[in-house]
């Protein structure tokens, strides 16, 4: 396991309390941890500045606003090179949650979640499959999200003290 150079095992030990419940008060972890408040509230910062934390705040249940299609979407492009510009349109549309350069089948992968099957349709020939350099795509519908989690973080993965 590669990790950043700055880290250390209570870095992990604070990450792997965190990733399970973002939620958890400072002296709670500290208390877990065995070091102070102050401390942990150090860490994070410095993990944040690190980009080693990416993000913070609230996952919200896409059904419960109204968002009930789950799709992810397999794009390929008319040449490689017009990636950059492809992804840039791509990123004007806000039902696109999730966005990877791939290898394989496809060129871009994307996740987009829709009201309905109508929302879909105009999300895809409308927006999507309208940006210069896309080629075509290939649509898959998820039927149900059965796994949702953060990477598992070992404190004692790599790491000699």
């Amino acid at each position: 396991m590669t990790l950043h150079s700055s880290l250390d095992k209570i870095d992990l030990h604070i990450l792997n309390i965190i990733t399970k419940n973002a939620r958890i008060p400072f002296k709670d972890v500290a208390a877990e941890v065995g070091v102070s408040r102050a401390a942990v509230h150090q860490r994070v910062n410095r993990m944040v500045d690190l980009k080693v934390i990416i993000g913070s705040g609230y996952f919200v249940d896409p059904k419960k606003v109204n968002y009930n299609t789950c799709t992810y979407v397999g794009i390929f492009l008319e040449k490689g090179s017009l990636y950059v510009n492809v992804v840039e349109q791509l990123k004007k549309i806000p039902e696109i949650v999730e966005c990877h350069y791939t290898t394989g089948k496809y060129a871009i992968f994307i996740k987009v979640y829709a009201r309905n099957n109508a929302h879909l349709k105009e999300i895809l020939s409308e927006r999507v499959q309208k940006i210069p350099g896309i080629s075509s795509t290939e649509t898959i519908l998820s039927l149900e999200e059965t796994l949702k989690r953060q990477v598992s973080i070992d404190i004692n993965d790599g790491i000699d003290i």
